[in-house]
């Protein structure tokens, strides 16, 4: 069992930057892929990004080279340093951990555990 709890969302002006933190619990979490996906009401949750336990990252085409993934596995937690962040990139963030292959990484299908997700908000 994985608990995973996010921080550090909340209204940022275009172009600023934010960086998210997921703290999990259990001896595993080194094993395990982090995945980050947004939500905005009314549509389904969409991947952001992904690290494996390798450090190995994948990115969605709209925040490649803005967004970046890192994990500390000494402290369990995940990292998604935000820059240049667009309108757009406003919804609720939420970390989750699984065991995807490097062709499912994107599927929320492919984590079994899910944070309760931080509002990042973009907007002048």
């Amino acid at each position: 069992q994985v608990q995973l709890v996010e921080s550090g969302g909340g209204l940022v002006q275009p172009g600023g930057s934010l960086r998210l933190s997921c703290a999990a619990s259990g001896r595993t979490f080194s094993l395990y892929t982090m995945g980050w996906f947004r939500q905005v009401p009314g549509k389904e949750r969409e991947f952001v990004a992904a690290i494996a336990w390798t450090e190995i990252t994948y990115y969605s085409h709209s925040v490649t080279g803005r967004f970046t993934a890192s994990r500390d596995n000494a402290k369990n937690t995940v990292y998604l340093q935000m820059n240049s962040l667009k309108p757009e990139d406003t919804a609720v963030y939420y970390c989750a951990a699984g065991q995807p292959s490097y062709i499912n990484y994107d599927e929320t299908k492919r984590y079994a555990y899910w944070g309760q997700g931080t509002q990042v908000t973009v907007s002048s």
